[in-house]
């Protein structure tokens, strides 16, 4: 085994991402963090932390990132998400969010680091929510059979792991990264553009910020095992974009509410992923956001001008 780090230094692969975000604006006290991304922009030190740039599929350059940096956890949160993608490049897909997890899990064995694996609501298939924890697997899109795949690898592994599965996502992205439902929204509806949005699958909204509390209390608790992660209220798509044009002033009218089949040639969806999260709360302590609280949250705290 290789020299193990102070127990409070944590790496967080996909660092520019919008967990990655939410992570960084939340650390608690005593904490060591290095954040890392891959993408071709330079970064180096963006908001006083002092980005590692590695790239997950090639193992020697994550040997020597753990060499540098000898974590004592890392949070795992690189991926290629973007569902439509990953089903027109399944080889490019499989190789960072399968090879990439393998390398990054055989590493935290050989430095006896905890790994904190994120998951995704995409490895159900949508037909019997809300899911706990221990909810059969059954993803129907390619970018859910690799996390679902990554997970088995991560369970199998015999190591000191948690899956932390993250349902659909909102918050202030880094403006080098692609926009998440909320930010693509705001830049639409800003720009008085109509919009059509499905109203037949489900999901509880998770802000990044919640998100990042969860997963430091995780930590912070020295917990194992699977968390399902996510807000409070159950919503679809068009209702989630009425609220949110609510919430910042915008022009609700601009949206029209669709069913999934109106869009073809896309990857298949899941109709209701929706979490129960009772035991992120009797675990973690974490009480799921409201939508109308993330939402307010970002509209307080907006981060950069659309």
């Amino acid at each position: 085994m290789k020299e193990r780090a102070h127990d409070k230094t944590v790496l967080i692969t996909g660092g520019t991402g919008l967990l990655g975000m939410g992570l960084l604006e939340t650390i608690p006290e005593g904490y060591k963090v290095i954040p890392s991304y891959k993408s071709d922009f330079i970064l180096g030190v963006y908001d006083g932390f002092n980005f590692h740039k590695f790239d997950i599929t090639k193992k020697n350059e994550v040997s020597n990132a753990f060499d540098k940096i000898k974590p004592s956890c890392v949070i795992h949160a690189a991926s290629i998400a973007n569902v439509d993608y990953c089903e027109r490049n399944k080889n490019e897909t499989y190789l960072v969010n399968v090879e990439g997890t393998k390398n990054i899990l055989s590493l935290c064995k050989e430095y006896e680091t905890k790994l904190i694996f994120t998951s995704s609501n995409a490895v159900f298939d949508g037909g019997s929510s809300p899911y706990l924890e221990e909810s059969e697997t059954s993803p129907v899109n390619y970018y859910g059979e690799t996390k679902s795949i990554a997970e088995k690898l991560v369970k199998d592994a015999d190591s000191d792991y948690v899956v932390a599965r993250l349902i659909l996502m909102y918050g202030w992205n880094h403006p080098n990264e692609r926009k998440n439902p909320v930010t693509w929204l705001l830049e639409k509806l800003q720009a008085h553009e109509n919009l059509k949005m499905v109203n037949d699958t489900y999901t509880n909204p998770l802000f990044n910020i919640q998100a990042a509390k969860a997963i430091w209390q995780i930590i912070k608790r020295d917990k194992s095992g699977i968390y399902n992660i996510a807000g409070k209220d159950r919503v679809n798509r068009y209702e989630f974009a009425v609220r949110t044009a609510e919430v910042f002033g915008l022009d609700a009218k601009l949206i029209e509410p669709v069913t999934s089949d109106y869009f073809s040639g896309i990857a298949k969806r899941m109709p209701d992923t929706t979490y129960n999260t009772k035991k992120m709360e009797c675990d973690l302590g974490i009480l799921p956001m409201s939508l109308d609280e993330g939402l307010s949250f970002m509209k307080e705290h907006q981060k950069y001008n659309l």
